[in-house]
């Protein structure tokens, strides 16, 4: 039974389109098994959302006032995960239920420098921990689904529904904010933002996904407070940035970031060198418009292709500094790779299995243009040729000459062998020298 609250505005089955049919049969599994344990449980955030709207959501979670550790004894296939805010991950096969406990509010916060690590998990578990700087370092304390409500970030993912009665629970008017198509933050907008910076990047990416709009209290304090970004983790950062552009919506995600200034705190040195060449903003609008659409008809995307063209403003500067100081052109190339991406990593912490790519993908800018001889079938052979390919078309694309070295290595690849070597042996007599990835 929940509290009678006058906040608290109660939808009927009859009253929105959310049913069990709409639910991942493992949600209803996770929800039905608390239940039966005597806990209470509800579906809760993005998945009632996203069904309000009309989408299909990917994931579903489950608030419940169980501690993980009962959560954990009530299934065998479940574990606890996290250190910051302590859930519990059900599994089944592929599919993972996340069951968070109603978290409260602590009367008292404990401040620390840096980051906290645990000495006795059981001593810690129901601490909220904040830094010098207002971040919560650790919020773990629980309380139920009122307080929970006024936890979360949006009201549009504070809506909790109960499968006993199929209604919808709403707290913060987030059934109203789905319908103005708004973004509100819940409580003080810049108090939540310091707690956790990373909502800086989920408002955009939420008015970008959904096609909302920022509530005005929760928009004016992101100006002036990009810089609390640099308090985030860099492994944290890499993950919101792939969420940013990894989700069918990278070309209005990316003008929202450059609205509220955000680019400039991601990937500074790009900033700072994006208006010396018309090509490079263009470069990256076309990758950014192409994951779009790659992403819209289930095609692959790789973040080391998005990370290369997000980082190539910086890095091609770079390299033309070390050339114009008289460092020859391949060793320059290397060089200005190690340089951009050391300086990269301090913001935000790309993997290894990306990095090595994405500079495989720069250096095959310079291999290209290279086809005489054995060049062009050692070029194509490459095991990343198609991507260095690929980012070689967006360049044109994007405006940069380079006298149709894109349409050849088109026409190169659906060539017999005898028609490649002839067209190896015309470029003896027309071809043009070829100018560096353009500055």
């Amino acid at each position: 039974m929940v509290k009678k609250d006058k906040k608290l505005k109660v939808i009927s089955e009859n009253k929105h389109p959310l049913s069990p049919k709409n639910i991942s049969h493992n949600a209803i599994k996770v929800m039905e098994g608390l239940n039966r344990a005597g806990f209470k449980s509800y579906l809760v955030g993005g998945s009632i959302r996203d069904i309000l709207l009309g989408s299909v959501p990917k994931d579903f979670d489950i608030a419940t006032n169980a501690t993980p550790e009962q959560v954990k004894c009530t299934f065998r296939n479940a574990r606890i995960i996290g250190r910051r805010f302590r859930i519990v991950h059900v599994r089944f096969g592929r599919e993972i239920i996340e069951v968070t406990t109603f978290r409260g509010q602590a009367n008292n916060r404990t401040h620390e420098k840096g980051d906290v690590s645990f000495r006795n998990p059981a001593d810690h578990s129901q601490q909220q921990v904040e830094s010098t700087t207002g971040q919560l370092l650790r919020d773990n304390v629980y309380g139920d689904m009122h307080s929970d409500a006024l936890r979360r970030d949006f009201t549009i993912n504070a809506l909790y529904y109960c499968l006993d009665d199929h209604s919808i629970y709403d707290y913060t008017q987030g059934i109203e904010d789905i319908e103005k198509r708004q973004l509100r933050m819940i409580g003080d907008p810049y108090t939540r933002y310091k707690e956790d910076p990373v909502r800086l990047l989920r408002a955009v990416r939420f008015a970008a996904k959904l096609g909302f709009h920022l509530e005005e209290n929760t928009m004016r304090p992101i100006f002036g407070n990009t810089n609390l970004l640099t308090h985030v983790s860099p492994a944290r950062l890499f993950d919101e940035i792939l969420k940013l552009f990894l989700n069918g919506s990278a070309t209005a995600t990316y003008s929202l970031l450059q609205d509220y200034q955000l680019l400039d705190v991601l990937f500074p040195n790009t900033m700072k060198v994006i208006d010396k060449s018309p090509y490079f903003s263009g470069l990256i609008d076309e990758v950014i418009s192409n994951t779009d659409k790659r992403i819209r008809n289930n095609k692959r995307v790789t973040p080391a292709f998005i990370y290369g063209a997000l980082l190539w403003p910086a890095f091609i500067y770079e390299q033309h500094k070390l050339v114009n100081r008289g460092v020859p052109v391949i060793p320059a190339v290397h060089q200005a790779a190690d340089t951009v991406i050391n300086q990269q990593l301090a913001r935000v912490a790309i993997p290894k299995r990306f990095l090595i790519p994405m500079r495989q993908i720069w250096e095959l800018q310079w291999q290209l243009p290279k086809r005489t001889g054995k060049q062009a079938e050692r070029t194509l052979s490459h095991e990343k040729f198609r991507a260095g390919y690929d980012f070689l078309l967006m360049r044109e694309t994007a405006g940069e000459q380079l006298h149709g070295l894109g349409h050849w290595w088109t026409r190169y690849q659906d060539a017999s062998e005898s028609h490649r070597q002839k067209m190896i042996d015309e470029l003896q007599l027309t071809q043009k020298p070829l100018r560096t990835p353009t500055q």
